[in-house]
């Protein structure tokens, strides 16, 4: 196997999803889908994706966004967030934002309201969050849980980091047991999210279990990846 690559399987849905964003559709209701499974091998390091706009578009450690690339329909999301003031992180594409306020309010009305953390990241954002990251712990511990620029989910505009509504467990691993984050992992999908790096997944995302991290990738896929328990480097077409 050539350095860099990874052995993988991938999920084949019948329909229009291709690793990397070679297509990809948005948020379809139907919650069937028939799948089956391949051996495959992803590239190395660096290969930009095709369609950055996809919805199921993979961004990883292997796969990168085109440089300096910036989404087009970014708007911020009338959800509260654990601050006031003006950031970019504020904001996702358009349909991405539209499904987390669905999904907020579904969470208050369960009793488990929520608060958005950190949305979209420019390349030069993480940039430097990166190296900051290496330069506190070593690269071989930040790769295992901050993006190299042009890698990371937060450049598509379509990644949220979310905590309990009171701001506790902020990017914490103690979210994922808490009221609100039970909540989110059993009902993300039917909002069109999952929890991008579950636990469990780390040999096919190469990132450890972060459950406040939610990536938009419409509610057919969404509900297919969760009802499976896969993730989206499991995906293919």
């Amino acid at each position: 196997m050539a350095a860099g690559a990874v052995a993988t399987t991938l999920v084949v849905l019948t329909g229009t999803l291709l690793v990397g964003g070679r297509a990809g559709d948005d948020d379809g209701v139907p919650t069937t889908a028939t799948s089956t499974i391949v051996p495959t091998t992803a590239p190395s390091a660096g290969t930009v994706v095709a369609d950055p706009l996809a919805l199921t578009v993979l961004v990883n450690k292997h796969w990168r966004l085109p440089p300096s690339w910036e989404p087009p329909d970014l708007v911020e999301p009338n959800v509260p967030f654990t601050f006031s003031e003006p950031d970019p992180k504020r904001f996702l594409r358009q349909p991405a934002a539209i499904a987390l306020a669905s999904l907020f309010a579904a969470a208050t009305e369960a009793g488990t309201p929520l608060a958005a953390v950190s949305g979209y990241r420019s390349e030069q954002t993480q940039a430097d969050l990166y190296e900051l990251a290496v330069s506190q712990q070593g690269q071989l511990q930040a790769d295992l849980h901050s993006a190299r620029p042009g890698h990371s989910e937060h450049q598509t505009g379509l990644a949220m980091d979310v905590t309990s509504a009171d701001g506790s467990c902020a990017v914490e691993e103690c979210f994922g047991t808490s009221p609100a984050g039970i909540w989110v992992a059993a009902h993300a999908h039917t909002h069109g999210f999952i929890v991008r790096y579950p636990p469990g997944g780390e040999a096919f995302t190469e990132y450890s279990y972060e459950p406040w991290h939610l990536r938009f990738v419409g509610i057919e896929v969404a509900t297919m990846l969760t009802e499976q328990g896969l993730v989206l480097e499991q995906l293919a077409g």
